[in-house]
């Protein structure tokens, strides 16, 4: 019983395949694009963004600016000036200390929202110093339909150079890595404590990385309707985080404020004032924190700072660029899975992998810009996944299915099948196990071929396409000795042959031009090939004669594969021609002779006869001669038609009925016969030996005459069918019953119906014509019946001839 497996049947290898590819391919790669944009605009994929980013912010090394100092609010100030908050006096003092050193500006991460005794102090200090104050933006006010700003006081905030929000995005892990510079909605936007200090610096007009306010606000619109309250943010930048983060130029609060710090540590650079004490709980998780802990806002701040100013601020790439970033090792990924291999396309999806790493790790380090890497790794990996699974799945039904066909084949050798081992488990071990005996019976049919090839009495080689030597059997081995067959090829094996002559070619056996020996032995050029096809006569060192021949060795679905080189020894057929060729001298010649001896002796005696007896046994003497004479020189026409080479040459039919009716004539006309040779169209081209031929027209001509009553006629006509010439001789006589008509061309059969005259026929006219028509791939038919008479249809194979040609094969009294 045929072990069965659950395999789908496709047609393989055929379009349906080829249209299931590409099918296949498209949807795989339909599936990898969407899981690539899904993965940019999804939130799912942040984490592992993250990880990527946060490693290689770890790897970032920047030196801080030194135009930067932060003012720490720390444990020592706490202990020296007392508990927090501190009233605006003390900061009024702070200010009134750093405006002596003329810094550039300062800010504060301080809160000052609610009035406080000291509120006027403090505000107559920021006018000797610009200061920048922080706002709170209130994401859930109370009563309002959009997010309100909760500003300082007011005598602060017109006293302060500028205001900011600062706020800072936490990641739904809890570790902040970006800031949006300008946050709000509608006409209500406000900038980060960063940006005013960055313009005032820098200009007005200096550049932000990140969307502008309005921008943000069309694009949040664009997605949809908000809730009231909804805050919208603007210019956000991933902050450029470093091991150096904490390296900044720093003083306590206390010391500053008391004046022990020298004027030029502050002179002409930006102040940060801020907490940094551990009570305080001004700290932030940041992406180098598992190295350097958690950093304080002030840091973070100074860290936005450094990074606008020496433009290494991280832009985020806009989604749409993102989008089609990672969409180019997806569509170089589909391309390469057309045409390589399951070993190549996993190298091609590493190396895109690790292309979309370092292409994102060179736009932090050189660009400043993050395009996450994720949804390009995920789509290469899914993509991959999917490929080889479907490869796989294709692989295992075809070989299934190949396999089952071959188990459905016909064994040769039946006594060798064996039942697969190992055919439980799941469909990979049963695939395997069908494998494996399908592996085997391989084997046993390559022994089986090769003990065959050995068994052959004939040499036989086997080369591939350019003629390298594959196989050789015993035969061979015996005839060449001990020589290397694989390090050779077939030209090189046979050059030690002589040339002789082509086989099925004219007299002369010649090579066609343009041909050489050894050269025409080489199975590439297609010209030889057909050559070698026909086969060849050569001669070894030893004087024997061969006929060498290739045979195309073809697949199942008729493509080369190799050739089948054999050689057979015809000396002995040599010998045995030599020995026809001497009969065929014996009868054409020395039996001919003597009875042509007779005839002229006859001729000579015969007017010196007087005896009505003697005369009576002359003319049976003379009948019997011409009769042996007939009977040889009929014999050595078949002969010749059977063994010669025929010259062939484009020849008009109808020309040859002509002159055939013309040489039986005489016959005709002593019986009172009319022969009519007529044609029905206009071409009658073929290509024919014309000797050979012509007899064999006259033989079919010529009984027609003898087979028909006097007086009667014989009809010869030419006609033209498509791809064929067709010549019809039909005559008037006597016919042949339907029984004998089966033995009409065996050699000495002679047919006679009551009431016909005897003939002196030797029985081998109709196979001669038999003969001359078969050699000449046609076809003859007979139709008869006694007293019918009798019709022979000759069918050959047409040529095509241009009028030009045909004008130079028509005879001259033709042409004219």
């Amino acid at each position: 019983m045929p072990w069965r497996f659950p395999f789908r049947n496709p047609r393989w290898p055929g379009p349906s395949i080829g249209k299931r590819f590409f099918l296949e391919w498209m949807l795989i790669g339909a599936v990898g694009v969407a899981a690539v944009l899904y993965g940019v605009v999804s939130p799912l994929t942040e984490r592992a963004s993250f990880l990527i980013y946060d490693q290689l912010l770890s790897h970032s090394a920047s030196r801080p600016s030194a135009g930067i100092v932060i003012v720490a609010v720390d444990d020592e100030s706490i202990a020296e000036l007392g508990r927090w908050p501190w009233p605006r006096e003390t900061h009024a003092a702070l200010l009134d200390q750093l405006a002596k050193a003329k810094p550039a500006s300062v800010a504060y991460d301080v809160l000052f929202t609610e009035p406080s005794p000291g509120d006027a102090a403090f505000a107559q200090a920021m006018k000797h110093v610009p200061t920048y104050l922080p706002l709170l933006v209130d994401r859930l006010p109370v009563n309002q339909n959009e997010p309100a700003a909760v500003e300082p006081v007011p005598v602060l905030r017109a006293a302060a150079a500028g205001v900011g929000h600062i706020d800072l995005e936490v990641n739904q892990d809890g570790i902040v890595r970006s800031v949006s510079l300008f946050e709000g909605s509608g006409k209500n936007w406000w900038p980060s404590i960063t940006v005013p200090v960055y313009r005032a610096m820098r200009g007005p007009d200096a550049p932000l990385p990140g969307i502008e306010p309005a921008a943000a606000d069309a694009a949040f619109a664009a997605s949809g309707p908000a809730g009231a309250g909804e805050l919208k943010r603007a210019h956000r930048m991933m902050i450029p985080f470093s091991h150096t983060s904490l390296d900044y130029p720093r003083v306590s609060f206390a010391a500053a404020m008391q004046g022990s710090v020298p004027p030029e540590f502050f002179a002409g650079k930006i102040v940060l004032v801020g907490a940094t004490a551990a009570g305080l709980r001004d700290r932030f998780a940041t992406p180098i924190s598992g190295d350097v802990g958690e950093l304080p806002g002030v840091d973070i701040y100074a860290t936005i700072l450094d990074g606008l100013f020496d433009g290494r601020a991280i832009e985020p790439v806009s989604n749409k660029a993102a989008g089609w970033t990672s969409l180019v090792p997806i569509g170089i990924l589909l391309a390469g899975l057309l045409v390589m291999s399951p070993f190549q396309s996993l190298i091609l999806t590493i190396a895109l992998a690790c292309a979309s790493l370092i292409s994102s790790a060179c736009m932090v380090y050189l660009r400043s810009r993050w395009l996450s890497p994720v949804p390009a790794l995920g789509g290469l990996a899914l993509i991959y996944l999917l490929w080889s699974w479907r490869r796989l799945e294709v692989a295992m039904s075809y070989l299934g299915q190949e396999l089952r066909l071959l188990a459905a084949e016909p064994n040769l050798l039946p006594g060798a099948e064996q039942k697969p081992q190992g055919a439980a488990g799941d469909l990979l071990e049963r695939l395997i196990a069908l494998t494996r005996q399908a592996v085997q019976r391989q084997r046993n049919m390559r022994q089986f071929i090769w003990d065959s090839l050995n068994s052959l009495p004939e040499p036989i080689m086997v080369c591939d396409r350019d003629g390298r030597i594959l196989m050789v059997n015993d035969p061979a081995r015996l005839h060449f000795g001990p020589v290397r067959f694989n390090d050779m090829s077939i030209v090189q094996i046979f050059s030690d042959f002589h040339f002789v002559r082509l086989v099925d070619e004219d007299s002369s056996g010649a090579l066609p031009s343009g041909m050489s020996w050894p050269a025409m032995l080489d199975p590439r050029v297609e010209r030889h090939a057909e050559v070698m096809m026909h086969g060849i006569e050569v001669r070894d060192r030893h004087g024997r004669d061969h006929m060498l021949r290739y045979a195309p060795c073809t697949t199942s679905a008729g493509g080369s594969l190799g050739w089948i080189a054999s050689w057979v020894d015809i000396t002995a057929l040599h010998a045995s021609e030599r020995q026809r060729d001497d009969m065929l001298h014996l009868l054409s010649h020395d039996m001919r002779s003597p009875q042509a001896s007779i005839l002229a002796l006859l001729d000579t005696e015969r007017p010196h006869i007087d005896s009505t007896r003697a005369m009576d046994l002359m003319e049976r003497v003379e009948r019997y001669a011409r009769r042996t004479l007939a009977l040889a020189d009929d014999f050595v026409q078949l002969a010749r038609a059977e063994s010669q080479h025929y010259s062939l040459e484009l020849l008009n039919l109808h020309e040859l009925a002509i002159d055939a009716s013309d040489e039986i004539w005489p016959l005709a006309h002593a019986k009172d016969i009319e022969v009519r040779c007529e044609s029905e169209g206009e071409a009658f081209w073929v290509l024919a030996d014309r000797s050979l031929m012509t007899r064999a027209l006259i033989n079919l001509l010529s009984n027609a005459v003898k087979y028909s009553p006097p007086a009667t006629r014989v009809d010869c006509i030419v006609s033209e069918m498509p791809g064929a010439i067709v010549c019809v001789v039909q005559d008037m006589g006597y016919g042949i019953a339907l029984e004998q008509q089966a033995h009409l061309f065996e050699r000495f059969r002679r047919f006679h119906l009551d009431g016909q005259p005897p003939s002196d026929g030797t029985g081998l006219g109709m196979a001669f014509v038999k003969t001359v028509i078969s050699r000449h791939a046609g076809e003859i038919a007979i139709k008869s019946a006694p007293d019918q008479g009798t019709t022979v249809t000759i069918t050959l194979r047409a040529q095509t001839v241009e009028p030009r040609e045909a004008s130079d094969n028509e005879p001259a009294a033709q042409k004219q």
